[in-house]
């Protein structure tokens, strides 16, 4: 919560529930990641927050951007950047969206399988490809599971695969997880990484590129390493799995980007119990999981939550959404503690939402229009 945040809510009094976006947490953290990973280019995670105000400043910065989708495409052209600053960093494409994509100058994609291989091969000649491979997100509060990637071996076939066709085998990515606590958790996906470089350089592959993902965290309930600390710790692991030739490097932070950028203002609508006896109440906002807070989701994303009442005495609450829907609870399993002398009608700052809110808002669920967003 900083003035700048304070200030806009003090004098605007945006109805709730509402983001607001500081452009300039946005630029400093940009700029921290330039300087903590020097030698790296950074690629924008567009699905982390699309916002053209967002972008627009990440390419002024110099970002180039990994996108998701022919929208999230159309949207990072609009800025003005050439498609060499984009990549097509799903590995699930319709063939037509790789043509389409293709056709607008881009030629970087992922894959992790022989058949996203061909549709690349058939309908984007020449293109430049790496291949995801898994990772098992250890110390993430968000893991990715095995949804995407394949293990070393296959990616090795995949990659020779890719090379027989005609495409630029350009190198590996991988993902360690989102908000990822531990700045050691890139070692042993770049020791994976590394096996994948020496058994198709012994076939007579060279790759000379790593994506080393996102995973970089936002500041939440429990502090972070900085980015610095992040950025010595890949240097390290690289230098440790690569000697003196170390490859290029590009990294994908969309949370770590964006997160700390943003602020939820909710209200209270209810404050029940279940029972006459029951001792824990139940606060519901006017914003849930359908709102813009999904990555409630297994409680795996705890957000820090102010109130004007923090001085008082605190208890343990379950906190819910408005909608009806019984998921549309946000901590119950692990409950959040708010305040005694919490109010209906109060004010909510959720803190450190700049990151998969707008973007998970649903469209008129229950009627409730989708997230509005202010930019300060």
């Amino acid at each position: 919560m900083n003035d700048r945040f304070k200030k806009f809510l003090d004098v605007q009094q945006p109805e709730s529930p509402c983001l607001l976006l500081d452009l300039d947490i946005v630029r400093l953290n940009y700029e921290s990641f330039a300087e903590s990973l020097p030698d790296t280019q950074v690629f924008y995670a567009v699905k982390a927050n699309p916002a053209p105000e967002v972008l627009n400043l990440l390419y002024e910065l110099g970002s180039s951007f990994d996108c998701a989708s022919m929208g999230e495409i159309e949207l990072v052209l609009a800025t003005g950047a050439g498609p060499d600053r984009i990549s097509f960093g799903n590995t699930i494409k319709k063939k037509r969206d790789i043509e389409r994509a293709f056709q607008l100058g881009i030629c970087l994609f992922a894959v992790d399988c022989d058949a996203e291989v061909e549709k690349v091969a058939q309908v984007a000649a020449g293109s430049k490809i790496f291949c995801r491979v898994l990772c098992d997100g250890t110390g993430s509060s968000w893991p990715l599971s095995n949804k995407f990637g394949c293990d070393s071996v296959m990616a090795v076939d995949v990659l020779e695969y890719a090379h027989t066709l005609g495409l630029q085998v350009e190198g590996v990515s991988f993902h360690v997880g989102s908000q990822q606590a531990d700045p050691g958790a890139w070692d042993h996906a770049l020791a994976i990484a590394a096996s994948v470089f020496r058994t198709l350089a012994q076939r007579g592959i060279q790759l000379k590129m790593i994506n080393l993902g996102g995973g970089f965290p936002a500041c939440r309930l429990h502090h972070v390493p900085d980015k610095e600390t992040y950025g010595r710790a890949i240097f390290s692991s690289l230098r440790t799995h690569f000697g003196n030739c170390i490859p290029e490097t590009i990294i994908e932070p969309g949370r770590g980007m964006v997160a700390d950028a943003g602020l939820i203002k909710a209200e209270v609508v209810l404050i029940s119990k279940k029972t006459k006896l029951d001792t824990r109440r139940w606060v519901y906002l006017d914003i849930g999981k359908f709102g813009g807070l999904a990555e409630t989701m297994s409680e795996s994303i705890r957000y820090p939550i102010r109130t004007p009442r923090d001085n008082c005495e605190k208890a343990p609450v379950v906190l819910a959404g408005p909608t009806c829907d019984s998921v549309d609870v946000l901590y119950e399993k692990t409950p959040f503690m708010l305040p005694v002398s919490l109010q209906i009608g109060d004010e909510v700052l959720i803190e450190a939402t700049g990151a998969y809110t707008m973007t998970y808002a649903s469209n008129h669920f229950n009627g409730i229009p989708p997230l509005a967003y202010f930019v300060i």
